[in-house]
């Protein structure tokens, strides 16, 4: 049995990550999956929320936002619309686009796209859940 799975996560900007890591716990759209080395092949959409993996004894954060993840052959491919590292993502930034969301779900104007709001609220309380478990 091996002891680590690969794991990828790429974005249309950039490779955020190619490693070996002892677990993966993901936001499929569903809900959470994990997946350890020799993990059955499969298949997820994501939804947003926070990747985190284990390495030599420390878990790291990863705040993602939509995409897929596979799982073949010991290893784990996450194609994903946005990811970043919880040390890259800025608090204040993150608070000030949950505030705006908000106060515009609060509003409830007609021109208002009530579900574009909702998923902005969802981001940017994802972003702040992400950065809070490394601060």
């Amino acid at each position: 049995m091996a002891k680590t799975i690969h794991l990828e996560i790429v974005t249309p900007d950039r490779k955020l990550l190619s490693e070996d890591v002892e677990f993966v716990g993901a936001p499929g759209y569903n809900g959470e999956f994990g997946v350890l080395p020799d993990h059955a092949p499969f298949l997820s959409a994501l939804g947003v929320g926070s990747l985190h993996y284990n390495k030599d004894g420390r878990t790291y954060w990863i705040f993602l936002s939509g995409g897929f993840a596979e799982v073949s052959g010991n290893k784990m491919s996450v194609l994903a619309e946005v990811a970043e590292r919880a040390e890259e993502i800025d608090a204040e930034r993150a608070r000030k686009a949950k505030d705006r969301a908000e106060k515009r779900m609060i509003e409830q104007k007609a021109q208002i796209d009530f579900a574009r709001t909702q998923a902005a609220l969802q981001r940017a309380l994802a972003r702040m859940k992400t950065k809070n478990m490394v601060a």
